[in-house]
């Protein structure tokens, strides 16, 4: 089946090839309407997703310079924003997110970047760059779940490996021509929910020869697929809060949110919102 024309790959259609091809050419081939919701609670999981991306928007305007006075006032009435806006602000002033007002830091939000691969652009879409001026890149990412995923799980992840390697091979245009040093960059998780538990990923030249290699491959694979009907996974558990399962057989039933910690591989039981990538990716 030929992929469609003006298709671009990313982290999160890419994880969906890797997690269930058939899934892949539903969503992004065929763009076959969902015909189940992912998960219950249904209006739990809705309103999650417009937290996680209501926060998105608000610490944009904070970067781009909104006062600080007038986004407290415009979420007082949600109790779990004001949680989230606090903790960040906290950690604008003594934690980790305290490199965004370094002096001589410069910071790109909500930038997208992308590079030629097979055929195709790959792109990625970031929540915050940060340049500072001995050359290093930093990747911030906000991650709105209410528990925290193992880091063995977040290293797996395509995004771990697909945003920094396009930052490598196409942020020379943000900072003067010059390609960077992969040894320079690094990509970090920030949890709303868990501001100390940072998850930092420093990238190297071993690692963009690597990432670009498999991610040459795979595009290509992908690429060169002529089966009308793409196989589904052989893991069942992919397809709990899946919005075709119903279309390939693999029940009915939306997966339980409170469940969704055995699927993402979390240490605890406790609730935890469904990751935004794992719904197709949300434009802010």
């Amino acid at each position: 089946m030929t992929l469609p024309r003006g298709l671009q790959f990313s982290q999160s259609n890419l994880q969906d090839f890797v997690d269930c091809q058939r899934r892949f050419q539903l969503r992004h081939i065929l763009h076959q309407a969902w015909p189940a919701v992912d998960a219950e609670p249904y209006l739990e999981n809705e309103r999650m997703t417009d937290q996680g991306a209501k926060f998105h928007r608000i610490v944009r305007q904070q970067l781009v310079g909104v006062p600080e006075i007038k986004i407290s006032q415009s979420i007082s009435d949600d109790d779990v924003m004001k949680s989230w806006w606090s903790n960040y602000l906290n950690e604008l002033k003594s934690g980790i997110l305290s490199l965004i007002s370094e002096p001589g830091n410069q910071h790109f939000e909500e930038i997208t970047l992308s590079v030629p691969m097979a055929e195709f652009q790959l792109i990625a879409k970031y929540d915050l760059l940060l340049i500072q001026p001995d050359g290093r890149l930093i990747i911030i990412d906000w991650k709105t779940s209410q528990n925290h995923p193992r880091r063995s799980w977040l290293a797996d992840r395509l995004q771990t490996h697909v945003y920094p390697y396009v930052l490598t091979s196409a942020v020379s245009s943000l900072i003067g021509g010059n390609s960077p040093d992969p040894n320079k960059i690094e990509m970090i998780y920030w949890y709303t929910n868990q501001p100390e538990q940072v998850e930092r990923f420093p990238y190297n030249l071993t690692e963009y020869r690597n990432d670009g290699k498999y991610l040459e491959e795979l595009t290509t694979i992908l690429n060169q697929k002529e089966e009308l009907i793409y196989p589904l996974t052989s893991n069942f558990k992919r397809c709990l809060f899946c919005n075709y399962r119903s279309l390939c057989n693999r029940g009915s039933t939306p997966g339980d949110l409170h469940h969704l910690d055995e699927w993402l591989g979390t240490e605890s039981t406790d609730e935890i919102n469904l990751e935004l990538d794992q719904i197709g990716e949300i434009e802010f």
